[in-house]
């Protein structure tokens, strides 16, 4: 009997994991609230075969799939129109515009003062009147535009042209070198175990982690170095 719940637990585990890969790669912050509700029925459901032997795991796989295709079918309209997708998952509400909160918008949004502040000191803004436009997404996210005054400066303000940069690809982890890298990068292991040996390095199993980058730049931190 424990070894049937074994089986069962890691076979709707797996199902959940490929049902949430299918639905799509976005975090927790930037799913729809349809989509939420769809995970979490699909958590519930996944649940019932798992608390209940007299259950067959079919009482969870048909739900599951039906959410699944729902979901699938959802997004899809969404994607077609855009009347559609502002049936589903609303229209973005404009909080603030030039240093003035928008009561109505508020009110219509059922958005405190409060919830307000804390995105705003979440984004490292402390005054109302150095926002353009705080604009409340579709995800409950809230974007937020500075002032012109109040913007950092960029290169491009100082007419200034900085080079690309570059990618840090991961190389070495935990001892194991990463095969795929090397490839991408055109990269051949003797330039690698040379690089290394100046960091008195001689075997892989010694890196804790490594990276290089677009530039051949790699960055190297041996096990054991930093445990704090």
């Amino acid at each position: 009997m424990v070894i049937q719940l074994i089986i069962r637990t890691f076979f709707v585990y797996i199902v959940v994991v490929i049902t949430m890969r299918i639905m799509g790669k976005r975090q927790i912050g930037q799913i729809q609230p349809f989509e939420f509700a769809i995970a979490v029925m699909i958590s519930d459901l996944a649940a019932i075969p798992l608390a209940d032997e007299s259950k067959d795991i079919y009482h969870a796989l048909v739900p599951i799939a039906v959410l699944v295709v729902c979901q699938l079918s959802i997004s899809f309209l969404s994607i077609k129109g855009v009347r559609i997708r502002e049936i589903i998952c609303g229209k973005p509400a404009v909080l603030i515009r030039a240093g003035k909160i928008l009561e109505k918008n508020m009110r219509k949004e059922l958005y405190t003062i409060n919830d307000l502040m804390e995105q705003l000191r979440f984004n490292s803004i402390q005054s109302v009147d150095d926002v353009e436009y705080a604009i409340l997404e579709t995800n409950g996210q809230l974007s937020v535009l500075l002032k012109p005054n109040k913007r950092a400066l960029t290169p491009e303000d100082l007419n200034m042209n900085p080079p690309a940069e570059s990618f840090d690809y991961d190389i070495i982890i935990d001892g194991k070198l990463i095969g795929r890298t090397l490839e991408r990068l055109h990269i051949k292991r003797e330039w690698l175990d040379n690089a290394l040996k100046e960091y008195g390095i001689n075997d892989y199993k010694q890196v804790f982690y490594a990276s290089v980058d677009n530039n051949l730049k790699l960055f190297v931190q041996k096990k054991g170095e930093y445990l704090e």
